[in-house]
């Protein structure tokens, strides 16, 4: 039986299942093993994870005394939590501001992938342009990592979730600079649903293509190591905020910018880096970023592990709510995002598997899919794109899917490619 439990509740003996955090946050290389000693106890503890699911069937059990969660319990209450998030997006309006006029026409998330394709690729030049200017002590370039975020701006006004779903099929190769256009858009999109205002905005979508310029300092060996980092590895790691908020302070970046790159792994609870802030000591940018960051992590492909299912991740995140979000930023970022992301594995109730295209304006959970998949004969069927928010429809998502449970190989293709245009 899987059970989730505080760290103060471990002892050797136990078989870990799962870490309740990102795997970038927990000392070990593997994430299910037995605890076979007190050091390893207390390697987990002193870690910024404060809970985690434990398998009974193949280790021991806690006290009565420790109340542990079910995973039958926490599911049903997470899912609970985010379906009772479904209601109508508002108006992208800050988005649209950023955007020339002639930028502004709705497109279809077909036409904009496309699009979108292009803008990746120069942004990402831009990032890489960046950190080696940061590498070699040079200001950055403030006007060109504008346009930048106003290119992205531009591609969200069109459709919010073409270029955020694109870029998350970042190799593990590209992930430094990527994630980076990632979290700019990211955050614009956040910005957007907490209804910030345009200069606010703007700032979102530059702190978050400027989080992670500090990673410049760090060596390509830590920064791309195909393994768990060691505890040495670690403590370089966690310097880059502090040498990004340099860099951004001698280009003059605005003070938002310095803060939510200084703060951006900083938790509610004050068991984040570098300075253990809480709560409302933790300023708007740097919360909006702590979410953005984390999201495109899990998601993304690393040297090390593959990224987690986008729904999944969300799922997971809403585990971490407590001690590690803002749970109003949390709760908004589920809102742009839905509660099945675009690229998410879904079942459908009429047993057939389909992956997720895109939101529907007015619900969450209802989005466009591309159905391609039969349970009952267990083959691929010829891929049909439905929209389950269209009146009248009669098929409704019954619930998530694991990706590697399956294995498809092409599922990237069925919402980024040509499949999904049928």
């Amino acid at each position: 039986m899987l059970k989730r439990i505080h760290v103060h509740h471990l002892s050797p003996g136990m078989f870990i299942h799962e870490f309740c955090g990102s795997w970038m946050e927990h000392p070990f290389w593997r994430t299910r093993f037995l605890l076979k000693n007190e050091e390893d106890v207390a390697r987990i503890r002193s870690s910024s994870i404060r809970e985690v699911w434990i398998d009974t069937d193949k280790g021991g059990d806690v006290p009565e005394v420790a109340r542990p969660v079910s995973l039958t319990e926490a599911n049903a209450q997470i899912d609970t939590t985010l379906a009772g998030l479904d209601e109508p997006s508002p108006a992208p309006a800050s988005i649209i501001a950023l955007a020339p006029r002639d930028e502004r026409a709705p497109t279809s998330t077909t036409q904009e992938l496309e699009r979108a394709r292009g803008i990746c690729a120069s942004a990402k030049a831009q990032v890489l342009s960046m950190f080696e200017d940061a590498r070699m002590g040079h200001a950055l370039d403030a006007r060109g990592a504008e346009a930048t975020v106003d290119e992205i701006a531009g591609s969200l006004a069109r459709n919010p979730g073409a270029l955020i779903s694109l870029a998350r099929l970042k190799t593990a190769d590209e992930y430094t600079y990527m994630h980076s256009v990632s979290v700019s858009a990211l955050m614009l999109a956040l910005a957007r649903q907490l209804e910030l205002d345009e200069a606010t905005t703007r700032l979102a979508g530059l702190a978050g293509l400027m989080h992670d310029i500090g990673k410049a300092s760090i060596p390509d060996a830590i920064l791309n190591k195909p393994a768990r980092l060691t505890n040495e590895e670690f403590d370089i790691m966690r310097s880059h905020p502090a040498f990004g908020t340099e860099v951004l302070r001698v280009s003059k970046m605005p003070p938002q910018v310095l803060d939510a790159c200084l703060h951006h792994h900083e938790k509610m609870d004050g068991s984040g880096y570098p300075h253990r802030l809480m709560g409302a000591d933790i300023h708007l940018l740097a919360r909006m970023a702590a979410v953005c960051d984390v999201y495109d992590a899990i998601t993304s492909n690393r040297p090390y592990k593959n990224g987690w299912d986008p729904s999944d991740a969300l799922r997971r995140m809403a585990e971490w709510t407590r001690g590690h979000f803002d749970s109003r930023v949390f709760q908004a970022f589920v809102r742009c995002m839905g509660i099945y992301p675009t690229g998410s594995l879904v079942r459908l109730a009429s047993g057939h598997l389909a992956v997720v295209l895109e939101q529907s304006r007015g619900t969450l959970l209802a989005p466009r899919v591309n159905v391609f998949f039969s349970l009952e004969s267990g083959l691929r069927i010829a891929p049909q794109v439905i929209d389950l928010a269209r009146p009248g429809c009669g098929e409704r998502i019954a619930g998530r899917e694991d990706p590697a449970r399956w294995g498809f190989k092409d599922l990237n293709s069925l919402w980024s490619g040509a499949a999904a245009a049928h």
